[in-house]
């Protein structure tokens, strides 16, 4: 039964509480203009590539008064699912974006899940519910009270906080900018535009006013620049179109304002107020501000994660088939057989004898460059001697050696490490630009071996590391009597495999086809082929 407030067109509350904010709060117009001059910088001068993807734990207050509005898991989970595929452009609708826009299209990285651990450290669905005696709520913030009738806010710098509950006034959903009230920071979305299923209504039953409003949460502006249906407001994007005011419905393509043809405005944007179905994207410029907003104000919340999209484990066949495969992609240059020598510039790292586990009779030419002390012995256990007796090195040894606080957190034996964004100074010591321009895609970890090897993490590129190659520090240490000539050889496989991917894509430059020679002489070497 649709109730009277029901939305049947698109209504967002967050400039009204922008507004009421820089009316209320002095302090909160000073974190604006700091947030913006982040933004601004990162959009100058482009982005920390932030490794993988972003994780940001959610927690949704359902805040009820009938049995209806207390909606159901299978609804809340429906829209952690949509989430899921708009951030990470998963979405199947997003093929009807425009041509001319469609290059613009991208994958935001983050990903949402519900929250396992409460505030008090204790076990969560990450679902709280709270029966309230109040009809409904609108953008005042009551909802977010205890006191007023609604739930309060768990800790921001933990948890993204959303609530579902009736909204008033036709009002789809709301937010709050970055620099805004803790108590108070979060997003609302009204019960009937929350998700896909159950009390979700046409034309807002696909989960988009949740993705509309946590682009709010993470920075983003309107498309139109909130000006009305004015031509000089601004999102503080450069690649959405300047647009005259908000586009409702279902517009069709071109539709042109404010002198923008021929392609007219990017209606099918998040960031515009269409139909549920009608919003598809988000643009590589919205991505870069979202990003600065997870390395600035919401710098707290979130860990890194390997993309999703990474395949899970190459198949059991797949060194058995690499060898067969990997000439076809190498091109002319690239040599049939195995080189008769190893290149003249080695990695540094290359043992002088194998491990024990290793080919009884090693390479007779093995690289010149050797370290002076290697390991007598194979290590029985420890990720770290991995590195030290890996076939080639992964990176300056400040960084596989000695790695900075902040660029690995163990979160405890048998789970994969948590990447941060790590200091500047990694940054500081790299390629030019043509080097450092692949897409994101290069800084996701590639692959992930599942429990027959350890993942590798991705570092930022250094002057021993080929800019199309991430590796780094393997994961917590592995049981005893581990066969390490095995591990190296599905190492070897999954980077090789990396390679070819980047040359059938045409991402390869001559340095890069140099050390994809290099891992692949080394790779036959080894006992591989």
């Amino acid at each position: 039964m649709a109730e009277e407030s029901e939305p049947r067109h698109r209504g967002c509350g967050t400039m009204e509480v922008h507004r009421r904010l820089l009316d209320t709060d002095r302090e909160y117009a000073r974190r604006l203009t700091r947030i913006e001059e982040q933004a601004f910088r990162a959009a100058m001068t482009g982005p920390l590539m932030r490794p993988g993807c972003t994780r940001i734990p959610v927690v949704v207050h359902v805040v009820y008064k009938t049995a209806d509005q207390n909606i159901s898991q299978a609804q809340i989970d429906s829209q952690i699912e949509v989430l899921n595929r708009d951030f990470r452009k998963k979405n199947s609708d997003v093929s009807s974006v425009p041509a001319p826009f469609s290059p613009l299209a991208g994958d935001a990285r983050l990903e949402f899940a519900l929250a396992t651990i409460d505030p008090k450290g204790k076990p969560t669905d990450g679902v709280t519910r709270t029966q309230t005696n109040k009809t409904s709520f609108n953008s005042n913030d009551d909802v977010k009270f205890s006191s007023q009738g609604g739930k309060d806010a768990w800790p921001r710098d933990e948890y993204l906080n959303i609530w579902v509950c009736q909204l008033s006034g036709g009002l789809l959903g709301y937010a709050q900018f970055p620099g805004g009230p803790a108590d108070t920071d979060g997003v609302v979305i009204t019960h009937t535009g929350f998700g896909t299923t159950g009390t979700a209504s046409a034309p807002f039953d696909k989960g988009r006013t949740t993705t509309h409003e946590i682009g709010h949460w993470l920075n983003l502006r309107h498309i139109w620049g909130d000006d009305g249906a004015g031509c000089s407001g601004s999102d503080f994007v450069s690649d959405t179109p300047n647009q005259g005011g908000p586009n409702t419905g279902k517009p069709t393509f071109p539709n042109i304002s404010c002198s923008n043809g021929p392609n007219g405005d990017m209606f099918m944007n998040y960031m515009d107020y269409v139909d549920d179905d009608t919003m598809v994207m988000f643009t590589e410029g919205q991505i870069l501000r979202m990003h600065a907003c997870l390395d600035g104000p919401r710098s707290s919340i979130g860990s890194s994660i390997p993309c999703s999209s990474a395949p899970k484990a190459l198949p059991k066949e797949f060194t058995k088939e690499l060898p067969k495969e990997l000439p076809k992609e190498l091109g002319k240059d690239f040599p049939k057989d195995p080189p008769k020598e190893l290149p003249k510039d080695p990695p540094k790292d290359f043992p002088k004898d194998p491990p024990k586990e290793f080919p009884k009779d090693p390479p007779k030419d093995p690289p010149k460059d050797l370290p002076k002390d290697p390991p007598k012995d194979v290590p029985k256990e420890g990720p770290k001697d991995i590195i030290k007796e890996g076939p080639f090195d992964p990176g300056p040894k400040s960084i596989v050696n000695d790695p900075p606080k902040n660029f690995i957190n163990d979160p405890g034996p048998g789970k994969p490490p948590r990447l941060d964004p790590g200091p500047k100074n990694i940054l500081g010591d790299v390629p030019g630009k043509q080097v450092l321009d692949p897409p994101k895609s290069f800084l996701e970890p590639p692959f992930d071996p599942g429990q027959g090897g350890q993942p590798f993490t991705p570092v930022q590129p250094g002057p021993n590391v080929p800019f199309v190659l991430g590796t780094g520090v393997p994961q917590a240490a592995q049981p005893p009597q581990r066969d390490l000539r095995a591990e190296h050889l599905a190492y070897y496989a999954h980077i090789l495999a990396q390679y070819a991917d980047l040359n059938q894509r045409g991402m390869l430059d001559a340095q890069g086809h140099a050390a994809w020679q290099q891992v692949w002489a080394a790779y036959l070497q080894y006992g591989g082929g």
